[in-house]
């Protein structure tokens, strides 16, 4: 573990740390001069159109792809049986947890296409390239599907029932995963002891991510070099490169991955998907690149969904309002396939996250992931965490209504305080740090809680409902993997970052510049980022899970320190002194003790112009450098949210927010604020506009933006936000990582404010109109 980063002062550089630097990105992104995937063209690219189930369960009896063939300029059509004979491998999943038992869980084989049966409405099952999209669009439909359909299942819950329709005839009871964690003897024993027990039945709906960029790919098979290049919008061309190589049965070297401009994922592009060996297929026999990209009702239907949880709740009290214990039994559905996390979510995601930010001594948590014949659901925005959140305070707010107690208060008293710090909690997590109840504190005084009864005295005068909620949440990010660190000095001058995380929307290129900027003294707009090429990285956990600045950060960290260890023998050489007396500081080397020295980018410019070096003196400033991986952190905070609720109507306005967040050492605030806007504001669409409807036959109902809603800027309200700093000691930024807190605050907060404003009555997510009028009425 490398010391604390304590050497930097944040005020002190006008691009350093905790600075709010404009991003990068944004002039090109603004212009349209990104390049997303869709935006490149190979040349003699042919096109490639999917051929999609339209029945949610049945038996496949034929697929007739002849007269397809003839149609004009169609240059192929390739099912499931063709690929499989070509030798591709499955679709994997890569989290294997096991049952409570110990036993492996059911992990059924899914290759790119169907051959026996379809079990989602989705399901691709052929795929036709021709010269043009135009063409292939007609072709894939007159590809002539038999299909014996079969019952459907689509709620998780009910796939568990017996006699529930199997989506797989070797998975009783439809039954992934049976899984639990805890001591059900001590837990039962709490609950027996318990002055209070709340219980509650929550629902964390279901998703569909919706990302700004449908998924696109461009397969591209070069028998010259025997190397296959996927050009696809990912989060990390590191772990894709290792997957699609799997995928294929090919070597790792054989394979790159290309990536630019990506239009948001929220987890859902962080594995393959079906199309792609498809693509690579149809490039071999074909001779030339091929090219396919969704249209949104494909989305909708064939990319990951999230979330999909149903839980009973339960909160053991004693007396004086102390946490005795938690325990949740429930259901996770994964759809008709398993994603590569697909398991993950309602188990051990659940279940690391529930303690939040109190003292609970004992958790229990029993769920069953479910096959349904939905879309499979995969990683979305926090993964398990906002969901443990909206259990955890949803329990705490039921429980101070039913016993008579302030929410506020009874919060306070169990959370862990800073002097039991490092505490280890129920679920084998260790925090390292926080403070609590001080952040609640400010967060209260923000959001001046206490003119709450007159705000909700004004909202009574103009016939509105108001209610004020808080979401005091804490999050376990994703342990860092190895990820690289390379620094390049360029010929033109500039410096190259060399990473394997992605950015698809986070503003990468800014916040490591940064680090960069404040350890080596670089000009800022000197600095580039290079991200998106496998063939340039040697390791590479890619984003996801809140952890890049802690694995990225660091790693630049680490490799600048092995650049100035270069710069000072050069240093010596250029400067004609021995290597021990030059120090390094504010992106100068000098030697000790006098102002005769050189800047970096200057020695750099001596290397490229033939700096002649004595044996054993480095010839390069370049370093390509691991990052070994770090703990998780912990990122908290307090939400403070109020809605007013129209009663005739049943129309539901988030009409304030305030949030106050520990994300350790903020590198970016500006950046960090529009990941917390953002996430509130997905956490306010699931908890108030999105919801997914099937048929009993499977039949997705709301499957475009004509029956599924997402809030527009007008549906929210401007937000407050502070911070209360405690830098983690787990890594050498101090940070803790911010990208997925907003829906772990938001979630709870909106929901407990809409509960407060009805009296105390509970409503599932998503609170739509209907639903709230109902609950009104009843």
């Amino acid at each position: 573990m490398n010391a604390p980063f304590d050497a930097i002062k944040f005020e002190s550089m006008k691009f350093g740390i905790g600075q709010p630097v404009p991003r990068r990105e944004d002039p090109t992104l603004l212009q349209g001069q990104g390049r997303y995937t869709d935006d490149l063209s190979l040349p003699g690219q042919a096109y490639a159109v999917m051929v999609r189930s339209q029945v949610a369960h049945g038996v496949i009896k034929a697929i007739d792809t002849a007269q397809a063939k003839t149609m004009p300029g169609v240059l192929g059509v390739w099912t499931g049986a063709e690929l499989n004979a070509a030798g591709y491998g499955p679709l994997k999943t890569l989290i294997p947890v096991p049952n409570r038992d110990g036993t492996p869980m059911k992990t059924p084989t899914r290759y790119s296409l169907a051959t026996d049966k379809v079990r989602f409405v989705g399901d691709p099952v052929a795929v036709v390239v021709a010269e043009t999209v135009a063409q292939a669009k007609d072709a894939a439909e007159a590809v002539m599907l038999e299909i014996e359909a079969l019952p459907a299942v689509t709620d998780a819950r009910a796939g568990a029932e017996a006699g529930a329709p199997l989506v797989f005839d070797d998975v009783p009871g439809n039954i992934c995963l049976d899984f639990h964690y805890g001591d059900s003897a001590k837990v039962a024993a709490a609950f027996a002891a318990a002055a209070h027990v709340t219980r509650l039945r929550l629902i964390s709906n279901r998703i569909v991510v919706c990302a700004m960029e449908p998924r696109a790919a461009i397969g591209h098979y070069d028998p010259a070099t025997d190397r296959y290049t996927l050009h696809a919008g990912n989060q990390g061309a590191f772990g894709l490169k290792h997957q699609m190589a799997a995928l294929l049965k090919i070597k790792p070297e054989q394979m790159r991955i290309l990536t630019g401009n990506v239009g948001g994922s929220f987890g859902m592009k962080g594995s393959p998907y079906p199309e792609y060996a498809g693509l690579f297929h149809a490039s071999k026999l074909l001779g030339r690149p091929v090219k396919w990209t969704d249209e949104r009702s494909g989305s909708f239907l064939s990319d990951q969904h999230g979330r999909d949880h149903d839980f009973d709740a339960e909160l053991a009290l004693d007396k004086d309002g102390n946490f005795l214990a938690v325990r949740l039994n429930g259901f996770a559905n994964v759809g008709a396939y398993l994603a590569n996390v697909g398991p993950l979510m309602g188990s051990m995601g659940v279940t690391r996250n529930l303690a939040a930010v109190y003292r609970t001594p004992l958790i229990e948590v029993s769920s069953r992931i479910v096959f349904t014949n939905t879309s499979p659901v995969g990683a979305y925005r926090g993964a398990g965490r906002p969901e443990a959140n909206y259990f955890m305070e949803r329990l705490i707010d039921t429980a101070a209504r039913e016993m008579g107690l302030d929410r506020i208060a009874l919060r306070r008293r169990n959370h862990i305080r800073p002097e039991e710090m490092p505490y280890k909690t129920a679920s084998g997590t260790t925090y390292d740090s926080g403070e609590f109840t001080a952040l609640l504190d400010k967060a209260l005084q923000l959001a001046d809680v206490d003119g709450f009864a007159a705000r909700k005295a004004e909202s009574a005068r103009r016939g509105k409902l108001r209610g004020l909620g808080v979401g005091d949440y804490l999050e376990v990010t994703a342990p860092p993997q190895k990820e690289m660190g390379g620094l390049r000095f360029e010929p033109n001058g500039d410096v190259s970052i060399i990473t394997g995380t992605l950015d698809y929307g986070q503003g990468h290129w800014s916040a490591f510049a940064q680090v960069l900027h404040e350890k080596l003294g670089i000009p800022f707009e000197r600095i580039r980022l290079i991200q998106g090429d496998s063939d340039l990285l040697v390791a590479g956990g890619g984003t996801g899970g809140s952890k890049s600045i802690m694995a990225s950060g660091a790693a630049i960290v680490e490799a600048s320190d092995k650049v100035i260890d270069k710069g000072r023998q050069i240093a010596g050489v250029a400067l004609e002194a021995a290597a021990a007396d030059i120090e390094f500081k504010a992106g100068r080397f000098t030697i000790v003790g006098t102002d005769r020295g050189i800047g970096i980018m200057d020695l750099a410019e001596k290397l490229r112009g033939g700096m002649k070096l004595p044996e054993g003196v480095p010839d390069t400033l370049d370093v390509s450098h691991v990052h070994e991986a770090a703990p998780s952190a912990f990122p908290n905070g307090a939400h403070v949210a109020e809605v007013e609720v129209d009663p005739d109507t049943g129309t539901v306005a988030v009409v304030k927010y305030t949030m106050v967040s520990d994300f350790g050492t903020v590198i970016n605030p500006l950046l960090v604020e529009g990941q917390s806007h953002g996430g509130v504001v997905q956490g306010i669409a699931q908890a108030l506009f999105e919801r997914t409807v099937y048929s009993e036959d499977g039949q997705f109902l709301t499957g475009s933006f004509t029956d599924y809603a997402l809030p527009r800027a007008s549906d929210v309200p401007s937000f407050q936000m502070a911070y209360h700093a405690v830098p983690a000691t787990t890594n050498v930024l101090g940070a803790k990582g911010c990208g997925e807190a907003g829906c772990a605050g938001s979630l709870p907060s909106v929901m407990n404010a809409l509960v407060d404003a009805l009296g105390g009555k509970h409503i599932d997510m998503p609170a739509t109109p209907e639903r709230v009028w109902e609950a009104l009425q009843s």
